[in-house]
């Protein structure tokens, strides 16, 4: 079995929009989300900015008696599991209140990427264990931040009883998830997914850890919205993002039956390993080049039937570069025709979350016709030489686009969407 798959709702949270309107607009304005950090005091970090998520009231999705027992990463999900569900016209709601899924609970299944987990409450309980003893702990520390509860709630709130898996790939785990969650329906195991990334980490232990690695950018804390610059010649780190991006993915027959409205074809997947770095992609980019070959191939698609290149394109050093080989060795010749643009200019690095983001660029850019912009794209490195769509917004016809995402680790992981006809 091998059936079509398409996607029927989504949602997001994000450092330039809490609904997909929002986002949608941002990107095509070109809106920088990076800011001074709010979440906490900076005062000794070197790194003082992060594409936080501004104005989330969970409230406006989720029930409080649910949201009061969730990490923040896991509200994120949550909200934009309700975002997406809705708009694929999924919920119900019953005579008490209770939320219920229009499909086969038991068809219906979950993969959510994570990179972290609930960073906030590990850094809160270990705050209190070391100054106050165990007895001082939260109670739900351990169900709060282990990564996998976010699939978790979303599977109690709404009753889906699949699969509910997290995919847990670094940065690649939002775009794995999609991948493993396209494989689930095409096999029969489920008809309906619920799928994405997400991730909150911007708190001391985050930034501090990142810092350490000399991964972040440093310099631009005055003027944050010029820091993240991917492909320009003057990048010198990512900026931390947060938030999340989740999908419905429906057979093509499980919509068509129920009378959805059907956005896009999710055509294919493709994922390698590098094994080379534990931090670092392979310097020839051929382990990323593999995986976008892959994800091609899976979708019966050749390199010129692709008009837009989602890049992970994460504004440092040794990335942008090596991303740029990785997609000469997939797409040959048509790579220089090829329109190629990265939202973190924008968004920063959301890690997990930002694989469900880009993803739902990849599918506004198909419906919408636009190409979303790099920012801050001032000064090109010469070895970045394709089409970056350079600080502001290109129109045209996408039939086809593609997202790469690459993780700590050596993870590489490409998702491919189509027009539906």
């Amino acid at each position: 079995m091998n059936r079509k798959v398409v996607i029927t709702g989504m949602g997001v949270i994000s450092p330039i929009g809490n609904s997909i309107e929002a986002f949608c607009a941002a990107l095509k304005e070109g809106k920088s989300g990076v800011s001074r950090i709010s979440a906490f005091d900076t005062a000794g970090f070197d790194v003082q900015i992060a594409g936080e998520v501004k104005n989330f009231e969970p409230g406006r999705w989720i029930d409080k008696k649910d949201y009061r027992k969730m990490a923040r990463f896991t509200q994120f999900a949550t909200a934009a599991a309700e975002q997406a569900l809705l708009q694929a016209n999924l919920i119900s709601v019953d005579g008490e209140g209770r939320k219920h899924l229009k499909t086969d609970g038991e068809k219906t299944g979950i993969v959510l990427g994570n990179g972290i987990g609930g960073f906030e409450i590990v850094s809160e309980s270990f705050g209190k264990l070391l100054s106050q003893g165990p007895r001082r702990m939260l109670p739900l520390s351990i169900p709060l931040m282990i990564a996998n509860e976010a699939a978790g709630n979303i599977s109690m709130i709404y009753g889906a009883k699949g699969p509910a898996y997290t995919q847990v790939t670094a940065c690649s785990s939002g775009t794995d998830a999609l991948g493993q969650a396209l494989d689930l329906i095409r096999c029969g195991r489920c008809d309906t997914m619920i799928s994405g990334g997400t991730e909150s980490c911007i708190v001391p232990f985050g930034i501090g850890g990142f810092q350490m690695l000399k991964a972040l950018s440093a310099t631009h804390n005055s003027d944050p919205e010029k820091a993240s610059r991917p492909f320009d010649k003057d990048r010198n780190g990512f900026v931390l993002g947060e938030g999340a991006g989740v999908l419905v993915l429906e057979s093509e027959e499980t919509a068509k039956k129920r009378g959805a409205v059907i956005l896009a074809e999710f055509a294919g997947y493709g994922a390698s390993a590098d094994a080379y770095h534990i931090t670092a992609p392979e310097p020839s980019g051929s382990g990323g080049g593999r995986a976008i070959s892959a994800a091609l191939a899976d979708a019966n698609l050749k390199p010129e039937d692709i008009q837009y290149y989602n890049a992970h394109g994460t504004s440092t050093e040794i990335n942008d570069p090596t991303e740029t080989k990785m997609i000469k060795t997939a797409f040959g010749s048509h790579a220089y025709k090829l329109k190629i643009s990265s939202i973190k200019s924008m968004t920063g690095h959301c890690v997990a979350g930002s694989g469900g983001m880009e993803a739902i660029a990849c599918i506004l850019a198909i419906r919408e016709g636009f190409f979303p912009p790099t920012i801050n794209l001032d000064n090109p490195d010469p070895e970045c030489d394709l089409d970056y769509v350079p600080n502001k917004v290109q129109y045209g016809t996408v039939n086809a686009a593609a997202s790469g995402s690459l993780g700590f680790g050596g993870h590489n992981g490409v998702v491919v969407f189509k027009k539906y006809v």
